[in-house]
């Protein structure tokens, strides 16, 4: 891939954005990095099949943005990025794709480090790694993120559990759960264990079914997950379904679940407030995926990992009770709990 492909975009309070394509392959993709204040970006790389460039370039702006959030929010010496890779999955030569995936991350020389994220996976980062050094979340480099992310979901209902009931004990809870990908299906497992009862729901209907049968849940259509009767709802697909039609029709007192940008605005946060519905910031709880590639990209082991994954608990806890202090949302407060690490950097 040469470099000449390549096209900045500039966009303010973004440190680089640049379009790439790669006319051998029909390679195309966006790479934002949003702040290297806390150390190198790191961020996943998304495929999606957006219907514009413009809607591509909003989604990695968003994403990358909500990085830096999340890193410093984990406590990691990280900086906040994304890639987006666009086009239709079953239209393309994935391998060849991934390499010239690869070899656009590494013209960044370690500026930005990716791993996998909606539409991607580890099989997907082995190839773009053929190309690059600076890609995780595969078997010897930090392995599949998924369960570490559904584990700090977990610790993110429970933590929810306690702000809202006293309690975090799950057992009888009813939890309606949007998406039974790898994130979702791992955290319904986990939430069927803590006692809870499911209901689950995905636009794949084989995979809701698969999902059910192993978390003995319901199954509704994907547009009725909203009306769901249920204590939690876990979004745990795309972002955005939180907005001026699905809000009202939620029946749950917390929502707490793994997708990334699940507000489409800030009206959505301030409607699910005046609900009186607790709200766990996407981006405090959804952490466990890159704290998981962190631990490998750090050096630290097992135990460290984990502990990192179970303070998400008291991180939730934590903005709960700014939120509370200035009378603001859950999500105005999670912001302002990161900008005041990012300030103190």
């Amino acid at each position: 891939m040469n470099i000449s492909d390549a096209v900045t975009i500039e966009v303010d309070g973004y440190e680089k954005i640049v379009a790439m394509r790669d006319p051998a392959t029909g390679y195309r993709g966006i790479i934002a990095i949003h702040s290297t204040k806390l150390g190198p970006a790191v961020g996943g790389t998304r495929f999606w099949n957006y219907q514009s460039d413009d809607e591509a370039l909003a989604d990695v702006l968003r994403l990358a943005r909500g990085m830096t959030y999340k890193n410093a929010a984990a406590g990691l010496p990280f900086g906040g990025g994304k890639a987006v890779i666009i086009g239709a999955a079953q239209q393309i030569d994935r391998a060849a794709w991934f390499r010239a995936h690869g070899r656009f991350v590494e013209n960044f020389q370690g500026r930005f480090i990716t791993g996998e994220d909606v539409g991607t996976s580890p099989a997907d980062m082995e190839i773009a790694a053929q190309e690059t050094r600076f890609v995780a979340g595969f078997a010897g480099r930090g392995g599949d993120p998924s369960p570490w992310t559904a584990r700090g979901v977990l610790r993110g209902i429970k933590a929810s559990a306690r702000q809202r009931w006293g309690s975090d004990n799950l057992h009888g809870k009813t939890v309606a759960l949007q998406g039974c990908g790898n994130v979702g299906f791992a955290l319904a497992l986990l939430l069927k264990d803590a006692g809870a009862r499911l209901v689950v729901a995905d636009v794949n209907a084989e995979r809701a079914v698969v999902c059910a049968h192993a978390c003995d849940a319901a199954v509704v259509a994907p547009e009725e997950i909203y009306d769901a009767a249920a204590d939690v709802f876990a979004p745990c697909a795309l972002g955005g379904i939180l907005n001026e039609q699905t809000t009202p029709r939620l029946r749950a007192e917390i929502i707490a679940g793994a997708a990334n940008n699940q507000l489409r605005d800030n009206e959505a946060a301030q409607a699910i407030e005046a609900r009186g519905i607790l709200y766990a910031p996407d981006f405090i709880l959804n952490a466990g995926g890159i704290i998981s590639g962190s631990a490998y990209l750090l050096g630290e082991s097992l135990a460290q990992l984990e502990q990192r994954i179970a303070e998400i608990y008291d991180t939730l806890l934590a903005v709960y009770q700014l939120a509370t202090q200035k009378q603001t949302t859950t999500a105005a407060a999670a912001e302002a709990y990161a900008e005041q690490i990012l300030r103190g950097a």
